[in-house]
């Protein structure tokens, strides 16, 4: 067990205890807002980048530093969990999931090892105050890894670490404690550029900024509606979630996916699954499918809209009965993929034009 009571510093076994409860990466920064941060923040909102995502422009003001959230907080410990996949995020497939949920919900994997820390923070200097965050409250935890030291945010906007690639989960915990900050780390991305040409749809109008609206992660989760007929055969055979910009970053060769936490690994029928047992999920089933999953979240309706568009854009005729039962679907935005879904498999077979009714 760790005692910050022996020789080293409170920061030292700080970091040795969260790497005991299995963060790959952690580091320390101070509490005070960032002004450059905070006018990028609004910029990025004010052009309206951030798409249907209403709830980063309703609490913008308190997501633009710590302290805007917690006058009272003086310190910030960053948290990086790594998920490194064994199998290449790129191989071809009948449907692909975003490595990041091909295993067990990481909201409640990491707020468990936060709060296990935090209880040993409080033990160690009781009446520290604390409050822990992991991607469920106003919180950049992108930035604060970069002012923290563990990586920096790349071309592609999300966190780069030198030992573990961009696989990694970020937590945050906010306390009272005056600790000694880390150095920030230094920007390494160079001239290199993969992560803007992987992109399939353009979403990154520039180096370091992306446009929510046209990302395929965000059209397959966040966004709610019919997905725009401009992005759909771009989206391929991705269903939930998009790896490209991620997966061709060449720090990635660095990542060790020894360091990948044991309840982080992907369950089997996550990767790679058949489009025509995903086709077939009602709600009751695809609840029973993802449980414990964070695909869970997104709802059957928004899942299924993306397996149809899967199958629009596979060339696969077997589907086809499922599609044209899909499009009498109760929900209106599924039956409008499956009429989509329906024309691209019309066009793609010379077998004569298909039910859709």
């Amino acid at each position: 067990m760790v005692n910050c009571r022996d020789t080293i510093s409170l920061e030292q076994a700080l970091k040795a205890k969260a790497r005991e409860l299995g963060f790959a990466a952690v580091g320390i920064t101070h509490a005070q807002d960032d002004p450059l941060r905070a006018e990028r923040l609004h910029a990025w909102l004010g052009a309206g980048c951030h798409g249907d995502m209403a709830w980063m422009q309703d609490r913008a003001d308190v997501r633009q530093g710590p302290k805007s959230m917690w006058p009272e907080a003086k310190s910030v410990i960053a948290l990086g969990m790594s998920y490194a996949p064994e199998e290449d995020p790129l191989a071809e497939g009948e449907a692909k999931i975003s490595v990041y949920a091909r295993g067990r919900d990481y909201h409640d994997v990491v707020k468990k090892a936060l709060k296990a820390l935090a209880r040993w923070l409080v033990e160690e200097r009781p009446g520290t105050q604390l409050k822990v965050f992991v991607d469920t409250a106003p919180v950049m935890e992108k930035p604060l890894g970069e002012a923290a030291g563990i990586g920096w945010q790349g071309k592609h906007t999300n966190l780069v670490s030198r030992e573990h690639g961009s696989w990694l989960f970020l937590g945050a915990i906010y306390t009272t404690l005056e600790l000694s900050p880390d150095v920030p780390h230094d920007d390494r991305c160079g001239s290199c550029r993969a992560c803007q040409d992987a992109c399939p749809t353009n979403a990154f109008p520039q180096p370091y900024r992306l446009d929510a609206r046209r990302c395929i992660s965000y059209l397959t989760i966040e966004h709610k509606g019919p997905i725009p007929y401009e992005f759909r055969e771009a989206i391929g055979n991705r269903i939930y979630g998009c790896d490209d910009c991620l997966a061709v970053c060449p720090w990635n060769k660095f990542a060790d996916t020894a360091a990948r936490h044991m309840k982080l690994a992907p369950r089997e029928d996550l990767v790679d699954p058949p489009l025509a047992d995903l086709l077939a999920l009602d709600d009751a089933a695809f609840r029973a499918r993802f449980s414990g999953s964070p695909i869970k979240r997104v709802g059957r309706d928004r899942f299924v809209r993306n397996c149809l568009i899967a199958a629009g854009n596979s060339a696969d005729a077997a589907l086809v009965p499922q599609v044209q039962a899909l499009a009498k679907d109760p929900d209106p935005v599924v039956a409008e993929a499956a009429q989509w879904a329906l024309s691209r498999l019309d066009r793609q077979f010379p077998i004569g034009s298909f039910d859709r009714v």
